[in-house]
């Protein structure tokens, strides 16, 4: 059906693959010994995340892309509706269920996809000048980036609502902003810092009772029960870690969702130092090969800002998921991207490295990739 030429094979990029996959397949482990009842879920995710993520690699992208819009506000409704519609799991809404087969979506999992595609769209489309985007500029890709930010945060889900805006605005400066926006932005934030008890009363105003706690609870000198939990948990694996029925504080349900938000923790409780440092290397290795993919592909605005955004989303992702197992973050539900368990956030990244995949691949003009497919 298509014609694949050599040059396919050799732009892919064989090193996301490599660094990913024992990632995916260490997490299987650890969820089937955690409960074996979710693995079967979780390979059920995998397999709707690789179709997907075959077919977005197969199609010509560029001749999609004006579909980005589409994407970016049905993710906006879907955000919206979660408000109306939404199933509420570990005390928050926001998750919609698809009827009859039993799965659940986390429409702030799409957020994140749908807005870097958008800052792509709109960058790629509106380039900066050579001294960055002045105000107006700023102030377009500041609407799509708060937008989705304000919506996460009413689920609420403060964790992701930062995470999207720490990644979004992180683009937004690697890309270019005027100095004077830069210096404006700096000066504010000066002011807050030293206003701090000033505008405590409106932070605290504007945040739910169980994120002020859990602030309250990350600054006491003494861990709650989760991190502590965690720290037992990590501590106790020691350099090589432990045989599975000498892990305690998972068998025994010590340790909170240790298929999820607290899978580091299991991890090195189960493979110890070690285990956790080559995971660790596989991440860094990821994130620093996406920055050196931006940076060498300064020219191709789509190409920048996709592997920027998704090396951004990454390191905010693990750096947070493991800090908190240690009491060095706060407690959000932030999961591991591969390893932890759950659809919503494994469909995202493959559908992100898909597209990542699909632009390097075919980033010359193939006769694949010229043919009328839309047809």
């Amino acid at each position: 059906m298509f014609n694949v030429n050599r040059r396919v094979i050799a732009h892919f990029d064989y090193l996301i693959i490599l660094t990913t996959l024992p990632i995916i397949l260490i997490s299987l482990k650890l969820i089937y010994e955690v409960n074996p009842s979710l693995t079967i879920k979780q390979i059920i995710y995998i397999s709707i995340t690789i179709f997907i993520s075959l077919v977005i690699f197969l199609i010509p992208i560029k001749r999609f892309f004006w579909l980005i819009p589409f994407y970016y506000w049905m993710t906006i409704i879907l955000l919206v509706l979660v408000e109306f519609f939404g199933v509420t799991k570990f005390g928050a809404q926001r998750w919609i269920e698809i009827p009859f087969i039993g799965i659940s979506l986390q429409p702030s999992e799409f957020a994140k996809s749908a807005l870097i595609l958008m800052l792509a769209y709109n960058i790629s489309n509106d380039p900066p000048t050579k001294d960055g985007y002045k105000l107006k500029g700023f102030l377009k890709h500041s609407f799509f980036i708060l937008l989705p930010v304000v919506l996460v945060k009413i689920q609420p889900d403060l964790g992701t609502s930062i995470l999207i805006f720490i990644m979004g605005y992180g683009v937004l400066f690697l890309v270019g902003i005027h100095k004077k926006i830069l210096i404006t932005i700096a000066s504010i934030i000066a002011i807050m810092l030293i206003a701090i008890p000033i505008i405590k009363p409106i932070i605290n105003n504007y945040l739910h009772t169980y994120q002020l706690n859990r602030i309250e609870q990350f600054l006491s000198s003494k861990p709650q029960y989760q991190v502590q939990q965690s720290m037992i948990a990590i501590g106790s694996g020691g350099f090589f870690g432990k045989e599975i029925e000498n892990t305690t504080q998972a068998q025994l349900n010590f340790l909170p969702v240790p298929e999820s938000d607290f899978i580091f923790s299991y991890l090195m409780e189960r493979f110890g130092f070690l285990g956790a440092l080559v995971v660790l290397f596989l991440y860094g290795l990821l994130i620093l090969h996406l920055f050196i993919l931006s940076y060498t592909n300064r020219k191709n605005r789509i190409l920048q800002v996709l592997s920027a955004s998704i090396g951004f989303l990454l390191f905010i992702h693990v750096s947070v998921n493991v800090l908190m197992t240690i009491k060095l973050a706060p407690v959000v539900g932030i999961p591991l991207p591969f390893l932890s368990y759950g659809g919503s956030s494994f469909l995202t990244f493959g559908i992100l490295f898909a597209l990542l995949q699909n632009l390097l691949a075919f980033r010359f003009v193939f006769e694949y990739n010229s043919t009328p497919f839309a047809k």
